[in-house]
């Protein structure tokens, strides 16, 4: 280890400042551009000891657990709230437009609709039982240690309120000293807490954990790997006015108004199509609002949320027909000849996004497109092999659904 004075340069993709050597670039954590930094450093990676010139650009963190005058963040959870939010805005933006252009594209980007303290419905927490007490937290940055929470800026009051009772359901389900993940959706009719990774309970444990959740409010349903332990009242989150029970653990988008940003653009786009198919549909997001418009045909390789899609487009009244169909789109992509009955198409794909999908989807006459991704790298690569395809970008708008974090949702909408 090596102590200098260094000055960063830039804010690199994963929101560490950046700083040039001979040996290569060196990683600041809590750092930003045009501040004159003294650093601990080991190899690339360098660890702040002191500010000589801090950035106008810097701010007090929101939250305690962030760490010491935003240097050295203790909680892993955030990794930019040392930054103002104009130029933490910008930031996300500019990482849109790199992953664009690194693959040739150069289409207008909107300004990022902002996310906003207190909105995230989603967390995952890390928890472990210890000798005293029972830790609930985030992972620090690049480690094991849990650091246990009291308050989240980011995160819903509903959640933060109850974090006594969710501290209680761990403690009841923990078998041992191993860390676990519990993860956290806030519903219309409660918590829906997942329990992952902990080891199969005993009867007698079971039954003690069944009635510890009795005994809390505000609790909907509560599963251990992927199992029911018990359901209060079903837990309901609503897509565009129709009511979806999840599938234990399943994917929902983090926060509600980026979810409704993003559906806001995904129904300008589609207009009046009267056929739509909308692939990696998960439990209904995009599909069940676009069957006000359209008959939809669903794609999903996850059996549980296909089934969640399918009962609450059966049970809604006013809705255009909606057919389903379990398929892994990854190994099984829909072929070219499989898009002719469509208007138009959406996809919201994993982190991988879409590659195979939209080879054969860019051979197909389907005149509107929407691509929505959590990756700009994947969504820039996808985006290309359309547009070589023939289709047009018409509109790219970067989304905020993770504050204070390097990551960035965006949809794109094309036309052929």
């Amino acid at each position: 280890m090596s102590t200098e004075t260094v000055t960063i340069e830039k804010l690199g993709a994963q929101g560490d400042g950046i700083t040039s050597s001979a040996g290569g670039p060196v990683y600041v954590p809590f750092s930003l551009p045009g501040e004159t930094v003294a650093i601990a450093r080991v190899k690339s990676q360098g660890t702040i000891m002191s500010i000589t010139t801090s950035s106008p650009d810097r701010q007090e963190p929101a939250c305690r657990h962030f760490g010491p005058d935003g240097l050295n963040g203790t909680c892993g959870g955030c990794t930019l709230q040392h930054l103002a939010d104009s130029p933490y805005r910008a930031f996300k933006r500019q990482l849109v437009i790199d992953a664009l252009k690194s693959k040739g594209l150069t289409p207008e980007v909107a300004e990022i609709v902002p996310a906003r303290p207190g909105e995230r419905r989603r967390a995952v927490f890390a928890a472990r039982k210890t000798e005293k007490d029972m830790l609930i937290g985030f992972n620090q940055a690049e480690s094991h240690h849990i650091v246990a929470i009291e308050e989240c800026p980011i995160s819903a009051a509903g959640i933060i309120a109850r974090l006594p009772a969710i501290k209680a359901i761990a403690a009841s389900l923990a078998t041992s000293a191993e860390p676990f993940r519990v993860t956290v959706l806030e519903t219309l009719s409660g918590l829906d807490v997942a329990v992952d990774d902990v080891k199969k309970l005993s009867d007698p444990q079971r039954r003690k954990a069944v009635e510890t959740v009795l005994n809390l409010r505000g609790i909907a349903r509560v599963t251990l790997n992927g199992e029911i332990l018990i359901e209060p009242s079903k837990p309901l989150i609503d897509f565009g006015g129709v009511q979806v029970s999840p599938p234990p653990g399943g994917f929902a988008q983090a926060t509600k108004p980026a979810e409704e940003a993003m559906a806001e653009l995904v129904l300008a786009h589609t207009g009046k199509a009267k056929r739509i198919a909308d692939l990696f549909a998960g439990a209904g997001t995009f599909s069940l609002r676009l069957a006000r418009i359209g008959r939809v045909h669903a794609v999903e390789a996850e059996a549980k949320a296909l089934a969640a899609l399918d009962l609450a487009a059966r049970n809604t009244p006013g809705l255009k027909p909606v057919t389903v169909e379990k398929r892994d789109l990854f190994r099984r992509p829909l072929m070219t000849q499989e898009f002719k009955p469509y208007d138009a198409v959406v996809f919201d794909p994993p982190r991988a996004g879409a590659e195979f999908q939209c080879k054969e989807l860019a051979r197909s006459a389907v005149k509107r497109i929407v691509a929505v991704s959590c990756n700009p790298l994947t969504l820039a690569r996808d985006l290309a092999i359309l547009v070589e395809g023939g289709y047009r970008i018409t509109g790219v708008t970067p989304i905020d659904q993770f504050l204070w974090t390097s990551h960035v949702e965006v949809v794109a909408t094309l036309e052929k």
